[in-house]
Parts: C-alpha cells; structure tokens; sequence
C-alpha cells in the first residue's frame, strides 16, 4: 500500500485571462501547477532515500515512471508514493455534491437554486463573445479585478471538482492497498467561494463539494476542515455554517417529535464541519476592515446552535524561535478544537470523520512581499510540521483519513518550498522524518535552476533540460527532475489559433492603506459605500445564505477608482511590477490566446496588481 498519493489534474491548465495579451500581472496563473509539482518532485525523491527506494540513478526510475499516463491511473513510482494523473470531470449542474453545495434548494420556494451554477457556465461560454464587444466576461457587480475566465475555465473548474471526488473515492476506500493520504494539485482555488458567490480567484468550493461528496456518497457525517491559507477562507466559513445549521434544525425536529410521542422513519444523519483557519486578519477579505468580514474572520464558537467554528490570527514575530512558541500556543488551538467536536459529536459509529486541508501556501516566507505585506510569514517547516500534527489527528480519530488540496500559493519559490516540506510529512511514514535542509536557500535555488526552462517563443513552458554547468548535479536533484517530468508528461503550452484582441485596461488606482487603521478613508474610498451583511448569516434559510461569510457584495466602481473591497488578494502597492514566473517559468505567449480579432468599444477592468521582486531566498 502507498503511504501518499498524488492527485494531478492538467485540464487545471485552461482556466487563463484572455482580457489582454499581458499576463504579467496574473498571480493565479496556470504556471503554478508548475511550481507546484516540482515541489512534488521533490518530496517523492526525499522520500524515497529516506525508505531506501533511491539509488541516486534517476535510470532506475524510468520503468517505474513510464507507466504515468494521463488516465485515471495510478502508478506507484516507487513505494510508498502513488500518483495519479487524473482525468476525473463532473457535470456542475447534475451533480449532487455541487449542487448540495451551489444551488442548493430554497425551502422557501421549494425551487431548485441552481442558478448561479448555470449563470457559471454561461460567463464561461460566453467569455470570448463578451470580450471581443469590449464587455467583461465577469458581471459588473463582482470583483473585476479578483475573477476571470475563459471558455475553457469550465473544464479546468469541472476538472478540478471531479479530481477532489476521485481523491475522497480513494481515501475512504477501506481495501488495504488504497493509500489513505492524499495531496489534490488543482486550480482555481476555492476557499473564497461561498453558496452563489465567487471572489478571491475562486469560482466553485473545492473542498466543500468534496465534503458533500464525501458525505452523500460515503457516509462521512463529521468533516474537519484545517484552513492555512494566509487569507481567511470566508466561503468555506459561510457554508460550513449553512450545512451545520440545517443539520442542527434537522436534529432538533427529531428531538421535538420523539418528545411529542410521535413515530416517524429513522433518517440519516445531517453534515457536520468543524471549520477552523490560521490566517493574517489584516489581509483579503479583511482588508479594508469592513466589520462583517473582519467579525467572520475572528468567529470561535464550539457547538453552541450546531456550529462549530475556530479562528486563530496570525501574530507578528521577530524571529524563526518566536514563531514555534506561538505555534505550540496558539496556532495549534485549531486541532484542539478539532479534538473537542470528534469527542462532543461521537456516536456509536465512530468512523465516520474525514480530514481536510485546505492547503494553501502564501503565508509562507518565500511569498511576493506584495502579497503578504504584514509581515505574518511562516517558515517553510511549518507546512511540515502542522502537516505531521494534523495526521496525528486524523490516525486517532479518522482511521488516517486525509485529503489536502491546493488554496493559494503565488510565488514560485513559495509553491515548490510550501509543497515540498508539505508532502514530505503526508507521505513520509509515521517513524520517518524528513530533514528540514532539505528546503534551505542553496537547494531550492539549485532545484530552481535545473527545472528553469528554455523559452522558446510560444512553445513549450515546462523544462526541456537541466542548464549546462561545470558542477554534476547531485543525484537527487537529478532524480527530481527526472521525476518532475514524468509530472508534467505532456508540456504545457498555449494554443495558437489568431491574435489575440487587446483591451485597453481601465486607469483605476489603489488607495494607499495604513496597516491597522482599519477606519482608513480616502477620496477613492468615499465613492463606495459599503452595503451591509450579517456576520455569521445566522436566521438565514440554507437556499438564501448571501452573508459576508461567502462574500462582500461587489460594487459599481467609476472609472478610475478602486476601493479595498473591490480589491483582489495579491493587489499591492509595490510599483515594481516584475513576475517571478518571467524569470523561472515560462508565461503565456503574448499571441497565444485563442481570440477573434476585433476592435474593442469600451474598457475592460484589469487585474492592476503590482508585484515586488522575486524572494531572494
């Protein structure tokens, strides 16, 4: 049985901006997949010294690494790592696990609410026409600068979906050769996404449809969900309520029958999550210091009305030492709460919790300053060390049950790094241990030189081969990239098929904020007014949650201006606006975008962030 698995979802690539040919202010890019499974790479070729499994010949690997395909097919590249190129896909309409989470029924109306999941799909199909007319493909009232799509982002969106199922199909499986841990490498991400309301690059709930599938198709009635993106997962907050609190008015109609002396069918147990997030409260979607979004965000409630909710913010510290004092303090108060709902929710058949993370890697050190600019980054070893702790949790009370999936994450060096230390402990066993050297300054340059691909012009992004040096590389950065590009078997590339439209980007700014002055105006800021939401969408039937815990509605902007609200989560004030992916991972080719060629009438909005230099450790 493998220890780990692998799940990779290519169709993931399509999902791309095509408002202009320029991509280089596009933080939740393709490429980051990339990024992504070089850091996969990696941890497979640590562990397999660490078990033995590695001669240091990546030649010995070739027999193993040639039965990758891009079905949905496993293959153990050497024990105790499986991978799986997936080509799992859904029906975001059909499907119960979606609609129990996007369109789920107004009990108002008695109507199916599905229409913010065909309203998806039209955006999606629609987008080229839209474009090419000088609209947005995204409506008006959402965050321009937060959301994009293209034609093809509704096989990326579907694919990403069907990939999370495959993954939760394969964990709970209970056939002794099923690997019970698995890493899910998908985009776009989806914390951000509550019932009807995309924001922060996220379209659909990852992780809360996989919960729902998990518990429609399985039988999982507990999910613990561990949230370590840098940015609060406000979407997943807003449905984990809206789920307990039916599932809590469920159980209290049961109560109220059986103490009427009334007979009625025994029914299946409701849905119950524990939610809990580490995160910066002075980053998206706090930002601005709107007082819904910032009370959300701060939420810790422990079973009181059926919910159960852990916030934890991340502190400032001076130094590596300070910072594994708040985690023993602070931090890992989510995993005991988590412990607190396993115990205060059992019942006589206790084997029915499931463990999520949703995974994100931008509170890392190795993050854009732009994106992380309060200074509340964490060292790389912590995505192994909360990683090892929370499959601690899961063997007690989830038979080892596990399921990470990808959130955020925009650097390169912060992807590989976050990835790296992240598999390490899901896939290492349990008396194994990885070295945290492993991911210092000189490896990942040394891991970062030999994946940088030759560039040449509208072709290829992924690696062709290691650069030329005077040194041999070692043998396992040899075997990493042996093993990246059995990852990336088919490179990625851009379609050709016209010349891209060019849509003259609106002229609006972004209103200089002062950390922790959360009642910061400024003339920009006045044009917008914010509208009013509940903090906790408490009293809310489950077809109408619309609360701030999903969203903070979108605003009608004038030309020219950008409030906090509006603002995406990598948007900064850095002038600087150089990519790191320019540098280690080809981009898009500026005629690669499959668009007619027309004139534009109107200005499209643009994502303006501005991005600082790439980390130099």
């Amino acid at each position: 049985m493998a220890n780990a698995s692998i799940f990779i979802q290519d169709a993931c690539y399509q999902h791309r901006y095509i408002r202009s040919r320029d991509t280089s202010l596009i933080v939740e890019r393709p490429e980051r997949l990339i990024a992504a499974k070089i850091g996969l790479a990696a941890a497979v070729t640590r562990i397999q010294e660490v078990v033995g499994k590695s001669t240091g010949d990546p030649n010995d690997l070739v027999a193993a690494l040639d039965k990758l395909t891009l079905g949905s097919r496993s293959s153990d590249i050497t024990a105790p790592i499986n991978v799986v190129h997936s080509s799992a896909t859904l029906d975001i309409l059909n499907h119960p696990a979606v609609r129990f989470t996007h369109g789920f029924p107004d009990p108002n109306t008695a109507k199916d609410s599905n229409e913010y999941l065909r309203n998806l799909k039209k955006w999606s199909e629609d987008s080229i026409e839209k474009i090419s007319k000088g609209d947005s493909e995204i409506p008006q009232e959402l965050a321009q600068g937060d959301l994009y799509l293209c034609p093809e982002s509704l096989n990326a969106i579907q694919g990403a979906l069907g990939t999370v199922c495959e993954s939760i199909d394969t964990v709970v499986d209970p056939s002794p050769s099923s690997s019970k841990r698995a890493f899910v490498a998908i985009r776009p991400p989806g914390h951000h996404c509550g019932e009807d309301t995309p924001s922060g690059f996220c379209f659909v709930n990852n992780v809360i449809v996989g919960a729902a599938h998990a518990h429609l198709q399985h039988g999982i009635h507990r999910v613990v969900i561990f949230d370590i993106d840098l940015h609060h997962g406000n979407g997943t907050q807003s449905l984990a309520w809206a789920i307990n609190e039916e599932t809590q008015r469920q159980k209290l109609e049961a109560e109220a029958r059986i103490e009427a002396g009334n007979s009625f069918p025994a029914t299946i147990p409701g849905l119950q999550v524990y939610y809990s997030s580490i995160h910066d409260i002075l980053s998206y979607p706090c930002e601005d210091g709107t007082p819904s979004m910032v009370q959300a965000a701060s939420v810790s409630i422990s079973g009181a009305h059926g919910q159960w909710i852990e916030n934890v913010h991340l502190k400032d510290h001076a130094k590596e030492g300070d910072f594994w004092g708040l985690y023993e303090e602070h931090y890992k108060k989510i995993i005991h709460k988590a412990e607190e709902f396993v115990q205060s929710t059992a019942t006589k058949n206790n084997e029915d919790v499931l463990v999520f993370i949703s995974c994100g890697f931008d509170a890392s050190e190795h993050e854009y300053a732009s994106m992380s600019r309060h200074g509340r980054k964490v060292p790389t070893n912590f995505y192994a060390q909360f990683t090892r702790d929370a499959r601690a949790f899961a063997e007690k009370h989830a038979k080892g049950r596990i399921v990470s999936v990808l959130e955020g994450g925009y650097s390169d060096r912060a992807l590989i790094s976050g990835t790296f230390a992240h598999f390490c402990a899901l896939g290492l066993s349990e008396e194994r241990t990885w070295n945290e050297t492993w991911w210092n300054k000189d490896n990942l340059d040394a891991l970062q030189n030999a994946t940088k691909p030759k560039k040449p012009r509208g072709h290829v992004s992924g690696p062709l081969s290691a650069p030329k040096t005077d040194l041999e590389p070692e043998p396992w950065l040899k075997q990493a990239v042996s093993i990246f590009q059995h990852l990336e078997p088919i490179p990625f590339k851009t379609p050709r098929k016209g010349k891209a439209i060019l849509v003259e980007p609106s002229s609006r700014t972004l209103r200089q904020r002062k950390v922790g002055n959360a009642s910061s105006s400024s003339p920009a800021s006045a044009k917008s007014k914010p509208e009013k939401s509940e903090a906790t969408g408490k009293g809310m039937p489950r077809g109408k949650i619309n609360s701030s815990l999903s969203k903070s509605k979108g605003k009608k902007t004038k030309p020219g201006v950008v409030t906090e609200s509006t603002r995406s989560e990598g948007q900064a004030e850095d002038t600087d606006s150089s990519t790191e992916s320019s540098s280690t991972l080809s981009s898009m080719s500026d005629s690669d975008v499959d668009l007619p060629i027309s004139a534009p009438s109107k200005k499209l909005p643009r994502v303006i962030l501005k991005l600082g230099p790439p980390p130099n450790s």
